[in-house]
């Protein structure tokens, strides 16, 4: 396959309209639909619908792995284009929130970077692509175990952080006086749903055991990036939410309960490209991994 003709067939698909992905990608209409009778010429199959434009069964099957496919040669584009690029003065970094942490924080070079918080599966693919110099990370995991991050591309993760993590509760919830906490004991309880700014439920339900979809009920759901917003929902008792423990500590109108079974943790991990960064990406793997 093409891939300039599949990155047309992703716009067509994504925008339902030809017209639409030839302003998107700077072609004409005539050479969109010239892509997409190629591609379909090529696979022998239909892959879209014209009236209205929306994928076919076969379209929709070739989307799941499009994305996938094209972020790869991209990622492959990035790598090479190293070779031949200078020594970079400056330093981007795209960062999950809950990856944003003190000491993450205060090794950051004092001029020169660029930071962007950005959803946590989009870490990786930004550091794939060269969007990003570095990454940072967060998620669950066992003790010393390493992220289950997505296979976009050759990346090296590093460990920077392992905390315990604690459940924020209201003042006043029953369950504040405890010492500790089990996710057993939290099934039924409901809880905020917020995946870019705290811990996934899905995540929760896997670290429990549970069937897929049980228990974990969402009671708000928070499309945003900031983890503060996320603890003053869970203070204000619209729902759980699971953090690192120095970040539950410091909600006001919260109490954070330590999470004592099973035994997760918070955990950081720094990516980047290649087997070693240089220039400013150098001396910050270097601050964050000693």
């Amino acid at each position: 396959m093409d891939p300039h003709h599949l990155r047309t067939f992703v716009t067509v698909a994504r925008l339902g309209s030809f017209s639409g992905a030839a302003r998107a990608l700077g072609y004409t209409q005539s050479a969109v639909s010239q892509h997409i009778a190629a591609l379909e010429n090529d696979l022998g199959l239909p892959l879209l619908g014209r009236r209205p434009v929306l994928p076919t069964r076969a379209g929709e099957r070739l989307l799941e792995h499009a994305g996938s496919l094209l972020l790869r040669l991209d990622a492959a584009r990035a790598d090479l284009a190293r070779f031949a690029a200078a020594p970079s003065e400056t330093l981007a970094l795209a960062a999950s929130p809950l990856a944003l942490r003190p000491r993450t924080l205060a090794a950051l070079p004092a001029t020169g970077v660029t930071l962007r918080t950005l959803p946590r599966d989009e870490v990786s693919a930004a550091v794939a692509t060269g969007a990003a110099d570095l990454g940072l990370v967060d998620g669950l995991a066992a003790p010393s175990d390493p992220l289950r991050l997505p296979d976009v591309a050759p990346l090296t993760a590093v460990r920077v952080t392992e905390e315990p993590v604690a459940v924020v509760l209201p003042a006043g919830h029953p369950l504040a006086g405890r010492p500790g906490l089990k996710l057993a004991d939290l099934v039924d309880a409901r809880w905020l749903d917020a995946p870019d700014a705290g811990l996934p439920l899905d995540r929760l339900r896997s670290a429990h055991g549970g069937p897929s979809g049980h228990g974990f009920r969402t009671a708000l759901r928070h499309e945003g990036t900031d983890s503060r917003v996320l603890g003053a929902l869970a203070a204000a008792g619209h729902g759980l939410t699971l953090l690192p423990v120095s970040l539950a500590a410091t909600i006001a109108g919260a109490v954070a309960v330590p999470l004592s079974a099973p035994r997760l943790v918070h955990r950081v991990e720094l990516l980047h490209r290649g087997a070693e960064p240089s220039g400013p990406a150098a001396e910050l793997t270097r601050r964050l991994t000693i």
